[in-house]
């Protein structure tokens, strides 16, 4: 086992990738649960497949940081969202869905012309391997704020996604506190996309907490298990990974997939 461990280590992007894993996977496990929670599903699952959007604006006005593109055109998608759907013109998976779709759409079709699509194609798996120490940088200053901002405002979250009238009622402004987890969510999402892969993010922020509802008996237990699990899924599946090289993200979402089978089948005999 020490042997195996050494072996792992010995390698500088495989330290980099363990100390990306531990910062990105309690990010998505925490804010998993209240995506879950709210019934957002479909909102981040949205804002990862507009990234090939963000990229592609990016690409015409000549932006070569594609993390900036992919985070300003996030931010902007986010709070379209969010307004849009206050105006109650339509279902919100709807509304989302359309959105989504047409979002998507549009970015593959500015980043096919010229047959040129293959250059992104890796941001659809991602590659935990290629981060690089400046990178995982950001994610910390992120993962700091993240927590601040849990601390202060996971409460008014948890009433507005109970009842948003009555939260109204008790002096909270529930649009600021919405904008902001909005915007922290396609921030979060945008900056782990690189690493996890556009096809993978939905599932790293919703098996986790979906895993931990299966079995918690309250709101503590529902993020302590959440972040447990998305932690061990993305630690195990790295470790899987390297010894069967298979792809990280992929091996990730099976292990966070078998962890949700077993507390689905567990809280459910209890």
């Amino acid at each position: 086992m020490i042997e195996m461990l050494q072996q792992f280590f010995q390698f500088d992007f495989m330290k980099r990738a363990f100390v990306a894993i531990l910062v990105i996977t309690p990010l998505l496990g925490i804010l998993g649960t209240m995506i879950v929670h709210k019934r957002m599903a479909y909102f981040s699952d949205a804002l990862g497949h507009s990234a090939l959007t963000g990229i592609a604006i990016g690409v015409v006005l000549g932006i070569t940081d594609t993390n900036l593109s992919m985070i300003i055109f996030a931010v902007v998608f986010a709070l379209l969202l969010n307004a849009i759907n206050r105006r109650a013109l339509a279902a919100t998976d709807t509304i989302i869905s359309v959105f989504a779709s047409c979002s998507t759409a549009v970015g593959l079709a500015i980043l096919s012309m010229g047959g040129n699509f293959s250059k992104y194609s890796a941001i659809l798996v991602g590659d935990i391997l290629s981060i690089t120490a400046e990178e995982i940088g950001y994610l910390l200053v992120i993962f700091v704020v993240t927590l601040i901002f849990w601390a202060v405002a996971v409460n008014t979250l948890n009433a507005i996604s109970i009842h948003p009238t009555l939260a109204k009622s008790r002096h909270m402004n529930v649009r600021l506190i919405e904008d902001i987890f909005a915007v922290l969510i396609a921030v979060i999402v945008m900056l782990s996309i690189k690493w996890v892969g556009i096809l993978l993010i939905n599932a790293l922020l919703i098996l986790p907490a979906a895993s931990s509802r299966n079995i918690s008996e309250n709101m503590r237990e529902y993020h302590l298990y959440s972040v447990i699990f998305s932690l061990f899924s993305g630690v195990v599946g790295l470790f899987v990974s390297y010894y069967t090289n298979v792809a990280t993200g992929p091996m990730i979402v099976i292990v966070a997939s078998l962890i949700y089978f077993g507390t689905y089948l567990f809280g459910k005999n209890r």
